[in-house]
This record gives C-alpha cells, structure tokens and sequence, in this order.
C-alpha cells in the first residue's frame, strides 16, 4: 500500500457515514470498504475512518477491509484508549489521529485537551510512533494546545474547523470572519513549530476554500457533507467538485 502523498492540498475523505446508513438498518449495505475505493478513484488522497468506542458508525470488520483494499493511506480517527491503541498496533495505518470522544456526543466536539494531559498522551503515542505510525492530534486553533501537541511528540495537528463553519452556516459572519483569522494565525503558528498540519470538520462547498488557501495547510479531512451531497449528485462528482474548489483556492 502507498504510503506517499503527492505536493498538491490533499484531500482525506471520511466514509463513516455511509456505515451510519448501513447500521440504520443492519446487514452489509452500503459497504463502507466500496464507498472508499470509490472515493479513491474520484480523487482523494486518503482514507478517513473513526472507529468509535461505541461502534456506531465503523466497526472492527470495515477497518479489515480498509487496511486490505485500499491503495490510499488510511487515517484511522480513535480516541486515547487502552483498546485503540491495541487495535492500531495491530494494523498499523499510515495515519493515526487522535480525537477526543464522549458517548452521548452526535459527533466529535471540539478539540483534544492536549495540554492538561501532556505526560499521559505522550506516552500513549510513543508507540504508535514506533510502529510507523504518522501521530496527528486533532485540536482547537488554540497556541497553548499547538505547542502541547508539539511538546508531546506529534508529528501532524488537524485544526478543528467546526466553529467556522457553523458560524457561517447561521448567519454569525463577523464571528465567522473571527474564526477564520484564528485558523489562519494558528496555521502559521504551527507550521513554524515543523508541524504538519491539516484542517477539517463540518467543511462543505461553501466554506472550504477559504481554508484551502492557507499556504501551511497540506490536508483538508471531509465526510459528513460529502456523504450527503453524494445522495444528490453521485459519490464521485461530490468528491470530483470538492476536489476542484480545493485546487482553484489553492491556486
């Protein structure tokens, strides 16, 4: 399997929620494994998968498939937990991100509280970082967690890009505009620190390229809204014109 990315703004897309369909109701369809070989031959980058403590989306069996199928690297999303880690050690992705994770949350809410638990996370990700494992932390555009993540020994930061969008999607654009110089700053920031970083969560065709366009970002992660625009237009044209706003804005 590929373990190399080309120069271009990368795009990762997450499958999870085509598992979300397919749980709705049980059995085997829609096949999360399909839906990425798809989006693979659409054009992304990379794999996204979270599998969650609850299992509520990904399970134990797609991450198989994945790790089997694809010619693109994985990203496995999973919280800092004894059982995740066992589970990565075991197959060894390209990619690990670390999110944070409540149960009763609908989806990931915020960033990783990196900096309260410094000596704790770097010990959990010293073996992930042996075993190949790129270790990337998913948090807020905040200069204290940044400098944590760097301290501990990550190698990638995905900013959470939530805040921006939602405050565009509600009409807070002066909020929204504050945001978005935050992500820009922090960007920077982290980049100055050889971070690596990456941006995602809640990104859709209207808020994306302003994003893209940070010079210092390398990866945009998106799932939700291209799982949805594909039950309108097609997996491959949702991802195909996610792709082309990415490349004009950075152009």
């Amino acid at each position: 399997m590929s373990t190399t990315y080309s120069g271009k703004l990368r795009l990762g897309v997450n499958i999870d929620h085509v598992a979300t369909v397919r749980n709705a109701r049980g059995g085997d369809y829609p096949d999360p494994v399909r839906a990425a070989k798809l989006a693979e031959e659409a054009g992304a980058d990379g794999i996204t998968a979270h599998l969650r403590e609850d299992r509520r989306h990904i399970t134990d069996p797609d991450i198989d498939g994945l790790m089997e199928a694809l010619d693109v690297p994985l990203n496995f999303e999973m919280a800092a937990t004894d059982e995740m880690q066992a589970i990565a050690l075991r197959h060894k992705p390209h990619a690990v991100c670390i999110v944070p994770e409540k149960r009763e949350e609908k989806t990931t809410e915020g960033g990783l509280e990196v900096a309260r638990d410094e000596n704790r996370l770097a010990h959990f990700i010293a073996p992930l970082r042996e075993a190949g494992c790129r270790v990337s932390i998913f948090i807020a555009a905040d200069r204290a967690q940044i400098e944590a993540a760097n301290r501990i020994g990550a190698e990638v930061i995905e900013l959470h890009t939530g805040a921006y969008c939602d405050a565009h999607a509600e009409g807070r654009f002066e909020e929204r505009d504050a945001e978005l110089e935050r992500l820009r700053e922090m960007s920077t920031f982290a980049h100055s620190l050889g971070l690596e970083v990456h941006a995602g969560h809640g990104l859709t065709y209207e808020t994306v390229q302003p994003i893209a366009a940070f010079p210092e970002v390398m990866e945009l992660n998106i799932g939700h809204f291209l799982m949805g625009e594909a039950m309108f237009r097609g997996l491959t044209p949702a991802i195909s014109e996610m792709r082309r706003l990415m490349d004009e804005a950075r152009a």
